[in-house]
């Protein structure tokens, strides 16, 4: 088992930053790749950024350019830096853990960029 909690979400104006992170406990010597998913309203859940065990990385082409998924393994934390916040960013945003082809979510937390 994997437990996931994420932390940094709120509200921003547009063009303004935040830094998601989220901790990592359980089984985390087996986790894969980690990654950042978005939920925004009447949608479904869309992957935002994805980053392996061995710090490759892979964006959603909506975000390219304007947010850094990074990792720290020692800490088992991922975060997200998102800069230049767009309304259409408005979601909750959920982080997820990969292992042995399992995944596993955190509860969410809610960003809104206001226009």
């Amino acid at each position: 088992q994997v437990q996931l909690v994420e932390s940094g979400g709120g509200l921003v104006q547009a063009g303004g930053s935040l830094r998601l992170s989220c901790a990592a406990s359980g089984i985390i010597f087996s986790i894969n790749t980690m990654g950042w998913y978005h939920q925004a309203p009447g949608k479904q859940r869309e992957l935002v950024a994805l980053i392996t065990s061995g710090g490759r990385t892979n964006y959603a082409d909506s975000v390219k350019g304007r947010f850094t998924i990074s990792r720290d393994n020692a800490k088992n934390m991922v975060y997200l830096q998102m800069n230049s916040l767009k309304p259409e960013d408005t979601a909750v945003y959920y982080c997820n853990a990969e292992v042995l082809g399992m995944h596993y979510w955190g509860k969410g937390t809610l960003v809104t960029v206001s226009s």
